[in-house]
């Protein structure tokens, strides 16, 4: 099962993703399997952290530029710094994700949330998530 969904991000957005993700699981009726996450965007990542407290989801933003700041110098300036950051953070926080399916729930720590990020924006953006059973 493959569904698509669609999301409107604000600059530096994270967005959290567990609800659809978990109801789509339910939906499917995979007892036992893999759920993988993906998104198509070279400006934007999936992660899985915390959600017990928001301001946590700003620090990890607040790192990742940090870490990776805008700036002019990036060798590749196709379109803008900020483009040019996003593609870098992407790259190393990744895509996709492969959680697993067990007795139908998605197997997630108890304070675990999987979020979308967003280094550019805002803009319309999607993911995909692709439900397998085992055989």
């Amino acid at each position: 099962m493959l569904k698509n969904f669609k999301l409107k991000t604000k600059a530096r957005d994270v967005v959290k993703l567990n609800d659809e993700i978990v109801q789509f699981v339910k939906e499917s009726g995979v007892a036992s399997g893999t759920c993988t996450i993906f998104t198509p965007h070279t400006t934007a990542g999936l992660t899985i952290t915390s959600f017990w407290d928001p301001r946590g989801l700003e620090d990890l933003q607040d790192e990742i530029c940090r870490i990776i700041p805008t700036r002019i110098d990036f060798k590749h300036q196709h379109d803008t710094p900020q483009d040019a950051a996003g593609h870098i953070k992407s790259s190393l926080i990744g895509v996709t994700m492969t959680l697993i399916i067990d007795q139908g729930e998605l197997l997630v720590g108890h304070s675990q949330g999987i979020y979308f990020l967003e280094f550019d924006g805002p803009r319309n953006r999607e993911y995909f998530v692709k439900i397998q059973a085992d055989s």
